[in-house]
């Protein structure tokens, strides 16, 4: 009984098919278009999200069905992006994505009038245009045509459920992410609703992580190469999902994935909320396994600026690469100057994450002379952005999220000397592991605790191998700390 776990994510979405201990046995990706249709909107079409979803089921299903069936498939998704679908099922707009900040000058009067500290208390969450909530008031606004004739709002998670099944759930991490449920209780905050005029039987029913939504519909079935009794199981939110599939669901651990963007998530026995937290800009609501809470600490534009430096910076190192048929990536890392530097790097390249949420960002290199070289800077940018998670972990330790072992997962976690510069600057361990695609798996492990073939808590850490453990360099960690 094999289990597939699919990532619906912001660029892309993939599946991934597991064995019962965690082998992989096929996979597919499919790429989707961002669309930028005014100044600060940001948008997926819903229809061709859900054809690349169906797509890479099928193919991965359909790759797996030789060695072992799928019998149950996880969806994660990305957070606060949300469709309004129509009584028939059709899709009335556009997706608004977690960067879309069009409704930015909703957010302070709305959220003033309501109260902040009420809503912080409610939803764990602090006010900013990417949340779930304010976009609402902005499509109630704007395109009252639409809120009327919208029969269910759908985020990613359950829309693909609703696409497969026919029913309409969403867990409580995702959930969380609308800034519209009551994270404590674990229900839809109906004060919240109210005050925006949105009736809660239009909005999917919240379960715990690993709940199922029901079995593919056997049309549905038939189309994608599936058996009929393959059931959907509703993961959640991204984050938390690949915290759990690299074996970093527990207290006192967080997975960092090293991507476009830069996020740590730990986990705690219980909701922390409290005024740090709430200044610093990081939620808590509820993790993927019973009864603990996560937050995300980030950094919007954190593997980007290697991107950046990639494009306009690094062009010798890149055309070396090539030639050799290396990675980029590696060479401009592998350029980076051996001591620590001199320079400080601000990678604020655009809309900040934690704990800054200043949409206007812009960067800074200090520190130049005469004498600096190429090598420095690579190296100041490497460090300043592990300077910004740092920073975001100092603050989670002085507010109750203890962080003693970090696993790291994604594209910056494939190079030993970032690693070893993460470790001295943030002066703990971590760990390498052999899965490479977290949130699949841990999609797959909910997937196959929801329908009891599996224990999600023993099965995320059997599922994950270490490979190495990078631990602080002593006089280097001291360095970095002055």
């Amino acid at each position: 009984m094999s289990l597939m776990g699919v990532d619906v994510g912001t660029t892309g979405v993939k599946a991934v098919v597991f064995d019962e201990k965690g082998n992989i046995l096929s996979s597919a990706y499919r790429e989707y278009a961002l669309l930028f249709p005014f100044p600060n909107a940001a948008e997926l079409d819903p229809h061709e999200v859900m054809d690349a979803a169906c797509q890479v089921i099928a193919s991965s299903a359909n790759a797996a069905a030789i060695k072992d069936p799928v019998t149950a498939i996880g969806i994660a998704s990305q957070g606060e992006a949300f469709t309004p679908v129509a009584r028939d099922g059709s899709f009335l707009c556009n997706a608004m994505i977690s960067s879309d900040s069009r409704a930015g000058s909703i957010v302070a009067p709305w959220s003033d009038t309501f109260g902040v500290d009420r809503l912080y208390q409610i939803t764990g969450h602090t006010p900013y245009p990417m949340y779930s909530l304010y976009k609402f008031l902005w499509l109630k606004e704007h395109h009252p045509h639409v809120w009327d004739k919208t029969w269910k709002h759908l985020f990613f998670e359950d829309l693909l459920a609703y696409v497969l099944t026919g029913e309409t759930v969403i867990d409580f991490s995702l959930a969380s992410r609308s800034m519209l449920f009551d994270i404590r209780k674990k229900v839809w905050s109906k004060e919240i609703l109210s005050q925006i005029d949105l009736p809660i039987d239009k909005l999917p029913t919240p379960v715990q992580s690993g709940g199922i939504a029901g079995h593919v519909r056997a049309i549905k079935a038939d189309a994608l190469g599936l058996d009929r009794d393959v059931m959907v199981v509703i993961a959640g939110h991204d984050q938390p999902v690949g915290a759990l599939g690299c074996g970093a669901a527990s207290e006192g651990s967080a997975a960092y994935s090293m991507g476009t963007v830069e996020c740590i998530c730990p986990a705690a026995g219980n909701a922390i909320l409290n005024a740090e937290l709430m200044k610093s800009n990081l939620a808590t609501y509820p993790h993927v396994l019973p009864n603990i809470y996560t937050t995300v600490a980030f950094n919007m534009t954190g593997g980007a600026v290697l991107k950046w430096i990639r494009d306009n910076f690094a062009l010798e190192e890149v055309t070396r690469a090539r030639a050799a048929g290396q990675d980029p990536y590696e060479a401009i890392i592998a350029s980076a100057s051996i001591k620590p530097s001199n320079l400080l790097f601000l990678p604020h390249f655009g809309p900040t994450g934690t704990p800054h949420f200043d949409p206007n960002g812009a960067g800074t290199l200090f520190g130049l002379k005469l004498s600096t070289g190429r090598g420095e800077i690579i190296r100041s940018a490497l460090e300043g952005i592990t300077y910004e998670m740092k920073l975001n972990l100092s603050i989670l330790a002085d507010s109750g999220f203890s962080v003693r072992q970090l696993r790291a997962v994604g594209g910056g976690a494939r190079s030993d000397i970032w690693m070893q510069i993460k470790a001295d600057i943030l002066g703990i361990p971590l760990t390498t592991i052999q899965i490479s695609e977290g949130t699949c798996a841990g999609a797959a492990i909910l997937g196959g605790s929801g329908i009891g073939i599996l224990s999600a808590e023993e099965t995320s850490l059997s599922w994950t191998v270490p490979i190495r453990t990078f631990e602080p360099n002593v006089s280097r960690a001291s360095l970095y700390d002055d």
